[in-house]
This record gives structure tokens, sequence and C-alpha cells, in this order.
């Protein structure tokens, strides 16, 4: 289709061309016989302007000549008004908020309404998509929120029984309190997950050393992996990167608070570090739930929980591993995943060197 675009613009490109050579030769001939049945010739320069003009005029008028005549066709107007009829449909329709609408641009009648049509569609599909992301986002949210606010609602009404024993009133409390703190999560995680979206997020690289960050990050999150007995074994070399020592931290502590909370008691979960020429890889296993193969393309999707793993006491945002995977895009690296069922799971983390 662009060929044949290419093809006739370049057509009429040459036609306009011989035309308008056709002209200024016809013109030359006619001027120089109309000097010489006058007698005078007037300076080189003046006769040159003169032909020029001439020409161009010539050329203007023959065009104009062919649009007038090409449009007195019985029917040509209409025809290619009718070229633009569906094109002005859509848009009303686009505007009323009817994203699914398509046109078939076969118009042999007048290419840019065929182009037009064209873009129309690419923008009609662009608004579908980006409507089904907004309605998915909202039924997402509305769920994640839901769910906490119905606990918190139900057990703060169970708290008005007087004949509550102190040790089912502090089980309520203690369940409020969670999933209070869970909204919390998911409201912070939510803004940063905007922040880190948006155009004007600044990623200050510096210097600094990974080995002894993620150290401090497992040492921080000690209570969580000793009081399962998980046995956290590292292999991290002395490692130098050059990217912004905040927001990688908030990266290491997803991967390592996903691992710790889904691998089952007296498990392992191992932390490596290697340096290879242009990358520096660190990759967090586990030997927890795993998750299906079906799920591992959508785990860093917005939102995104897996199944088996959504229980009440486990239940997270499912932010995190988007917003690992949007701050590891920011420093130009990748992020995968690997997993089995019943196997644990491995999360790879690439970046370049210094």
């Amino acid at each position: 289709m662009k060929l044949l675009i290419a093809l006739r613009i370049a057509a009429v490109i040459a036609a306009l061309l011989l035309i308008l050579t056709g002209a200024w030769i016809g013109v030359f001939f006619l001027t120089a016989w109309l000097y010489r049945a006058i007698g005078s010739v007037p300076p080189a320069f003046l006769v040159q302007a003169i032909n020029s003009l001439l020409g161009l005029l010539l050329v203007a008028g023959f065009i104009t000549l062919i649009n007038v005549l090409s449009t007195m066709r019985p029917g040509a107007r209409q025809r290619r008004l009718e070229a633009f009829a569906p094109i002005v449909e859509a848009l009303e329709q686009i505007a009323k908020g009817d994203f699914r609408v398509r046109l078939n641009p076969t118009s042999e009648i007048n290419i840019i309404a065929r182009e037009l049509a064209n873009s129309v569609n690419q923008m009609a599909q662009e608004l579908d998509q980006m409507e089904h992301l907004r309605q998915e986002f909202i039924s997402n949210i509305s769920h994640d929120i839901q769910s906490p606010l119905t606990s918190i609602d139900g057990f703060a009404r169970a708290l008005h029984d007087e004949r509550l024993s102190a040790e089912a009133r502090y089980h309520y409390l203690t369940i409020i309190e969670t999933e209070s703190m869970r909204l919390s999560r998911m409201t912070d995680n939510m803004l940063r997950l905007v922040s880190l979206e948006s155009e004007h997020v600044k990623v200050a690289c510096r210097p600094f050393r990974l080995d002894k960050q993620i150290r401090s990050l497992i040492l921080a999150c000690e209570p969580q992996w000793a009081s399962k007995t998980i046995d956290m074994d590292l292999a991290l070399p002395e490692t130098v990167v050059s990217a912004d020592e905040d927001l990688l931290g908030q990266v290491w502590s997803n991967l390592l608070h996903n691992s710790i909370k889904f691998t089952p008691k007296g498990g392992q979960v191992r932390v490596e570090l290697q340096q290879r020429a242009c990358q520096v890889i660190c990759s967090v296993t586990d030997t927890g739930i795993g998750i299906p193969q079906e799920a591992q393309t959508h785990v860093f999707e917005r939102f995104y929980q897996v199944d088996q793993a959504r229980e009440r006491s486990n239940a997270g945002s499912g932010l995190g591993l988007a917003i690992a995977k949007k701050i590891v895009e920011l420093h130009q690296g990748t992020i995968t995943i690997a997993s089995q069922p019943g196997a644990g799971t491995t999360v790879t983390v690439s970046l370049p060197a210094q």
C-alpha cells in the first residue's frame, strides 16, 4: 500500500515537471516570435523573467482547467464528499466514547480519504486499548480496596458486641490493624508507581557498593526470615554500580519480601551477584510455592496476583513487581522471572555495568 502511494506521488511529480518544462519551451518560442514580430528584443535578464512568469501562469491555468473539468463531471463532487462521509461518522462515534469503530480504507476515489481512514483506525484502536486498561485498572483497584475495607467494617461492627471476650476483641483489633496497614501500603505503592511512570521522574545515579546495599537490606528483614527459619544463602562479591541507590533499594526490598513471604518454614532463599563485562546480574532464588507457567507473563502487571498465593495473611497489593520492573527499566536494565510450581522461583535483574 505504501509503495503504491509512493509510486503515485512520483508519477504526479513527474507529470508536473513535464508540464512545466513543456510550458517553458512553448513560452520561449512564443516570446521569441513576438520579439521578432515587433522588431525589439528586451535585455536577456528581462527575457528570462518574462518567460519564467508566463510559464508558471500557463501551468497554473492548465492545472486549474483540469480541476474545473474534473469537478464538472456528473457526480464527481458527490463521490468525493461520499468518500469522507464514513470518516466523519466514525469521528462522531469516537467523540461519544465508542472506540470500537473501524473503517474500511479501500476508497479508490480519494487517496487522502483512504490515508485519513487508516489514521482514524489507528487512533480508535489506541484509544480502545487505553479505555480497556482504564477499566481494568478501576476494576482491580476497586477489588483490592474493597476487600480490606469490608474486613475493617465487619470486625469494627463486631467489636460493639459487649459479650466478646478479651481474646476475641484483641483478635479482631489485630485484623483491623493488619488490613489498615495493607490499605496504607497499597496507597503508598500506587503513589510511588504513578510517580515513577511520570515523565518528570529523576534518576540520580552515583557509584555505590551494591553488595553492601543488598546485605544491609537482608539484615533489615531478619525478623521475617528468622521467624520462619529460612536459610539465607548469599553470594555477594564486591560489586560497584552507578545507579540511584534509593530506587534500587526498593527493587531488592520487594524481591526479598516476596521470596521470604512465599517460602515455607525451613526453606532457602539464595541471593547471588555476578559481574560480567557489560552487566551486573543479581538473582534472588527461593524454594517457595512457585508460580504457574500461565501466570509468569503477568506477574509484572499492576495489581496482578497469583490466585494460589492470595490468602489473607499473604495478600499484597500486586504492585511490588510492577514497581521493581519500572525502576529497573529506568536504569536501562531488565528483570525476568523463572518459576516452577512447588519448586521455587528465580527473579533475575540485569543492570548496565559501571
